[in-house]
């Protein structure tokens, strides 16, 4: 029996993602960066997918741009039927799955043969200044740290986890946005509408004080002020790559099997080490 607590509280990110796709300003940018950035990795895909899946907590942007696909929750067990698909797309919410590793496998059944999987999930460097401003504020009013923002893997860790979940030749690569706003409060609001509020299951109940929130802003704008006396705000988002195992996929060659030595292909000479 799995006996590990729960990363997210799913009634609180339920109630964050509702929020934002009723918000009067609503903040999908980095939504719709995710989408163009896969559209633009499917465009170097010498191959047309007849049947999509789409696990997306915000439908409106993919419906718009994959109109035929099948769009799901992103609830801990996907609605996806196995070998069905030759597409699925994980659009920027495994940061909140309580079962990561999980959710990928998940996504690798769905897959017919040879069929190609693409994920954008947040990365280690987002919100790299919040966090660390929100940490030594509780630290210097609390005496300690709570839970606050949820926590990202790196970019070589999703690859590692894109292997360990059974896909085939694995990619994962990354892009940096640095966001400017006014205060922190205008980041905390942007959090708000994009539906990343903290939904931690281990997060505090209890509203902060104004004095924290007035500490969070002092350290911000002390370390992390633009010149322009607005600060700076770091997303990084990291696109993972993955097939479906299939015997047509090319294949490492087995070691010791080389016909030619390295010297021969750089057309230099060899020496052997002495003993």
């Amino acid at each position: 029996m799995n006996t590990r607590p729960a990363l997210t509280d799913i009634t609180a990110l339920a109630r964050n993602t509702a929020r934002a796709n009723t918000h009067s300003e609503p903040a999908m940018f980095l939504q719709e960066q995710a989408m163009l950035e896969i559209k633009e990795r499917l465009n170097q895909v010498n191959r047309t997918f007849k049947s999509i899946a789409i696990v997306a907590r915000f439908p409106k942007i993919w419906q718009k741009s994959f109109p035929d696909a099948k769009i799901v929750p992103d609830n801990d067990v996907l609605g996806l039927e196995v070998q069905t698909y030759d597409l699925v797309i994980h659009s920027l919410s495994l940061h909140w799955a309580n079962d990561l590793i999980g959710q990928l496998i998940q996504c690798q059944r769905a897959l017919k043969p040879d069929g190609l999987f693409l994920a954008a999930v947040f990365g280690g460097q987002t919100l790299n200044e919040l966090r660390s401003c929100l940490a030594q504020a509780e630290a210097d009013l609390y005496g300690g740290m709570s839970p606050r923002v949820v926590p990202m893997g790196e970019i070589r860790d999703m690859g590692d986890l894109l292997f360990r979940s059974g896909f085939a030749l694995p990619v994962a690569d990354s892009i940096v946005t640095t966001v400017s706003y006014a205060n922190v409060t205008r980041l905390m609001h942007d959090l708000r509408a994009m539906g990343e509020g903290n939904a931690l299951a281990q997060r505090k109940k209890l509203p902060d004080s104004r004095a924290y929130f007035d500490i969070v802003k002092r350290i911000y704008s002390d370390v992390y002020g633009a010149e322009d006396n607005r600060i700076l705000a770091t997303f990084e988002t990291i696109f993972l790559t993955g097939w479906c195992p299939d015997e047509s996929q090319p294949k490492p060659l087995q070691p010791g099997s080389a016909t030619c030595s390295l010297a021969d292909a750089l057309g230099s000479q060899e020496h052997k080490l002495k003993e």
